[in-house]
């Protein structure tokens, strides 16, 4: 008995067991039970922000611009301009915010993590499963605006609906490097740094302007923000002008969901199973 024991702790502690049980829908389950008892007030919120944005600043101040040219060269509405950024600015903000501030609250207060890899959840495990129930909200928020613009006739093309599947891939990117990040921070005052580089990504990421105003070399600054390129995919697929370059705006956030996972599982490792 005491052997069977002692080798069920040495596949615990190496190998790919240790990292993966291949069960993250546990996290999304115990996510969706807790969100039983939360406020939807908060929730909706979350929903609201960026149509509060599109009426105000789409539709009052857009009766004042007129149209903007986006950088596939096509003549829309300011609103259709700020809509599909929008869009991409609400998959951000609920993707961070859900990785950071409720990831924190269970790393530090709840304790919630330690308590799961005492079971036969791995790290990456734990961490996919926050990214996914942090991906089913903002699947909710993306369809609900997606339906706003579409009753404003902002969507202006077929391909708006690979605006979606955008959407998740956006998420997913914020999400797993939000977690990475937010598994170093120690003290709420760290939390504010989150805030101080959201807030120049949503301001200068080609958002409310096309990005053509820049000097170049502010063009390769803003070009480095992973919001400008969710924000140009989106407007492609709303607007139906497809380019090339939207493969390395997809390889762009590939490569930052794999890297947020990869610290993300280590430094889980690190902190609970090492």
């Amino acid at each position: 008995m005491t052997g069977v024991i002692e080798q069920a702790t040495v596949g615990r502690r190496g190998g790919v067991r240790a990292l993966w049980a291949g069960n993250p829908w546990a996290v999304v389950q115990r996510g969706l039970i807790a969100a039983r008892s939360s406020s939807w007030v908060v929730v909706l919120s979350g929903f609201f922000e960026p149509v509060f944005y599109l009426a105000s600043m789409g539709i009052g101040l857009g009766a004042l611009i007129g149209t903007v040219q986006t950088s596939g060269g096509a003549e829309v509405s300011y609103a259709a301009f700020i809509a599909p950024a929008l869009l991409a600015v609400s998959a951000m903000n609920g993707a961070i915010y859900d990785s950071t501030w409720n990831v924190f609250f269970k790393l530090n207060y709840g304790k919630l993590y330690e308590g799961m890899l005492a079971t036969s959840l791995g790290p990456l495990d734990v961490a996919l499963g926050e990214i996914l129930y942090a991906l089913l909200r903002g699947l909710v928020y993306a369809a609900g605006f997606m339906v706003i613009m579409q009753i404003w006739g902002l969507n202006l093309a077929w391909t708006a609906i690979l605006a979606l599947p955008a959407v998740l891939l956006i998420a997913f990117g914020f999400a797993s490097l939000g977690m990475a990040v937010t598994s170093y921070m120690k003290t709420f005052q760290h939390m504010d740094w989150i805030n101080f580089v959201l807030l120049p990504m949503f301001l200068f990421s080609a958002t409310l302007y096309p990005i053509t105003v820049y000097p170049e070399w502010v063009q390769g600054i803003v070009m480095a923000f992973p919001l400008w390129h969710g924000v140009e995919l989106i407007r492609g697929f709303t607007t139906g002008v497809l380019s090339p370059d939207m493969g390395w705006h997809i390889l762009y956030y590939v490569v930052m969901i794999a890297v947020g996972l990869v610290f993300t599982t280590k430094r889980m490792r690190a902190l609970f199973l090492d």
